[in-house]
């Protein structure tokens, strides 16, 4: 429980830093609402199996900013590290690299970002590895429009065994 707390606490302070959070999340069409936990939103998880591999380090960009360049799927993306994000969020360009045509997806979630509402379609990211940290079946979000950068979050951040910000650089670790 401690561990979840400080991870909220986290995604909270991030969130307020980042200028591309996705803050909350919910259906356009009738439906159970998703649950809330302080200023993100949990989204269910259909594997929540564990990450694998070595540990990561990520070295703090001039911009202050943490930059990741994964292997989705086996395609190469960069992504702005934000643990205030409660999903991993794609940008129509990469979604296309991935294979996910955007003209075709279902957008049938609202998202709030930094640049007001935006519509996303939930897709399933085979593996989403950053150096030696890997994560099968990760749940991501195409955002139809308003994003700039893809966003690594939660959905990924969130099964790691921990992970820790330090002065130059961010540690995953499986």
């Amino acid at each position: 429980m401690l561990r979840l707390a400080a991870i909220a606490l986290i995604g909270a302070v991030s969130a307020a830093a980042s200028a591309e959070a996705v803050i909350s999340l919910s259906r356009d069409h009738s439906g159970p609402p998703l649950r809330q936990a302080e200023a993100q939103i949990v989204t269910p998880q259909s594997d929540t199996s564990p990450a694998v591999g070595e540990a990561a380090s990520i070295a703090k960009s001039d911009d202050g900013h943490y930059w990741a360049e994964a292997a989705v799927n086996g395609e190469e993306v960069r992504f702005l590290v934000d643990t205030g994000a409660s999903a991993v969020a794609l940008t129509p360009d990469d979604a296309l690299r991935l294979g996910f045509d955007p003209k075709t997806l279902n957008y049938s979630f609202t998202v709030t970002t930094a640049s007001g509402q935006a519509r996303a379609a939930e897709v399933k990211l085979n593996t989403v590895a950053v150096a030696g940290a890997e994560v099968d079946n990760v749940d991501a979000y195409v955002i139809e429009s308003g994003l700039k950068q893809s966003l690594l979050g939660m959905t990924y951040l969130g099964r790691l065994s921990q992970f820790e910000a330090t002065k130059s650089a961010l540690i995953l670790r499986p």
